[in-house]
């Protein structure tokens, strides 16, 4: 990579030296990658606090190999400003988004649905819907998505039938209302509205569901922020 700048906003940062650390970035256009960023001299105080969750940065970095270095980096626009339960759902993004989007793998789409929902966190007050949207997207982008339009058969979904998800298959018709999902609730799911109570609460259980196999055994810890 050569002296291009790239829009990025930083997933996850831990120390590597004395003087470097290492950063998951999510990079406009490209994806995640991993970085090297140089944090010594007297600029090292300027530094870390300009590599925050949430601050859209400008960087310029190189490297042919999985690990990047970068050059630059420099605050790009506002810090987006998350508190209290919001600043708990972003943490959630970011480590949800590390964990399961592929490293150096092209992922170019990724960055802007991070950015439409990262803004949406403080413009709503609906934050679980927030995070569901942004679930179903991201495993549709990573080929993990669910058709909600049709069900195994091919059939189109109906409001008043009850379904039955099989992983690899899709919904079944199912004959007993007092479990799975109804039509109604798949319908909207597929709609990206989660305004029903009873919507949202099927959704967040089909979406753990569906990351599980992604995240494997090791727990989300941003979950434990939240009150259960």
């Amino acid at each position: 990579m050569d002296s291009e700048f790239y829009t990025a906003y930083l997933l996850h940062r831990r120390p590597f030296s004395d003087s470097k650390v290492m950063l998951d970035m999510l990079v406009e256009g490209v994806g995640q990658l991993r970085m090297l960023a140089r944090v010594s001299g007297r600029q090292a105080t300027k530094h870390k606090a300009q590599l925050q969750p949430f601050q859209s940065l400008l960087v310029q970095y190189n490297g042919k190999s999985d690990l990047k270095y970068i050059n630059r980096f420099e605050p790009h626009g506002r810090q987006t400003m998350l508190q209290g339960t919001e600043l708990y759902c972003g943490f959630y993004m970011n480590e949800l988004t590390n964990r399961i989007v592929p490293i150096n793998e092209p992922m170019e789409s990724v960055y802007h649905l991070y950015k439409q929902h990262l803004g949406e966190l403080s413009t709503t007050k609906n934050l679980q819907a927030v995070l569901r949207s942004y679930e179903f997207q991201l495993l549709e982008m990573l080929g993990y998505g669910v058709d909600f339009s049709v069900d195994a058969e091919g059939d189109e979904i109906i409001d008043a039938a009850n379904y039955q998800y099989f992983a690899e298959y899709g919904f079944l018709l199912h004959d007993d209302p007092h479990s799975g999902f109804s039509g109604k609730q798949l319908n909207a799911i597929a709609a990206h509205d989660f305004s029903a109570p009873d919507v949202l609460y099927m959704a967040k259980q089909l979406s753990r569901y569906l990351l599980k196999p992604l995240l494997g055994k090791k727990p989300l810890k941003s979950r434990e922020l939240f009150i259960k």
